[in-house]
């Protein structure tokens, strides 16, 4: 990746951040106006969209071949099996 690369990653990151920080700006103006039983409303509506978004990502990682698999293998792997990665790389 060259540092052209970098700055349109950098560029676009930027405008999301943008994006993201007048949403929210946006929703909390919105939110002052609300009466109680519309923002339990509006809580319960939000507490099933990021229920459903996570959803989507464990049956995205789920989908993944031998996932699920190596990561109960690594559970029953004994801690002392396992190296640091702060005495692997140092420069990390």
């Amino acid at each position: 990746m060259n540092s052209t690369d970098n700055s349109a990653m950098e560029d676009k990151e930027s405008a999301i951040l943008g994006s993201v920080m007048e949403l929210q700006h946006q929703l909390n103006e919105s939110l002052k106006q609300l009466s109680l039983e519309r923002l339990q409303v509006l809580a319960d509506f939000a507490a099933y969209l990021a229920n459903a978004e996570s959803e989507a990502a464990t049956q995205e990682l789920l989908a993944i071949p031998g996932l699920l698999e190596r990561v109960q293998q690594n559970q029953v792997t004994p801690k002392t099996h396992y190296t640091s990665w702060r005495n692997i790389r140092s420069n990390v």
